[in-house]
């Protein structure tokens, strides 16, 4: 008896990592967008970067595929804060109903 017990906690922290694991890709991949005929990635990292340009204007930035792409920093600062608190909230909310469903 207590060995079924067993298995069935260990097959249900599996399902919760498997599906833990499904949901950071699906947002993982949901914060890519295109911008200015480069493709980015909404996060920290390129946050961070516009950041340290320390210009407001144009600027050339390398895009997810290592492209030269000359973006201005204040209308992609823009999009990647916006798609990156879309996505996340979103992570959020499915993230918390799956908890609550283990």
């Amino acid at each position: 008896m207590e060995s079924d017990n067993l298995y069935q906690t260990a097959r249900s922290r599996f399902e919760h990592a498997v599906a833990k694991r499904a949901l950071t890709e699906k947002y993982q991949a949901k914060m890519i967008f295109a911008h200015a005929g480069g493709m980015w990635q909404a996060g920290p990292e390129l946050q961070s970067t516009i950041f340290t340009c320390g210009k407001i204007g144009e600027v050339v930035l390398l895009d997810l595929y290592d492209t030269p792409v000359r973006v201005d920093t204040t209308e992609l600062m823009r999009l990647s804060q916006q798609r990156w608190q879309e996505q996340m909230t979103a992570w959020l909310i499915e993230h918390t109903e799956m908890s609550r469903q283990r």
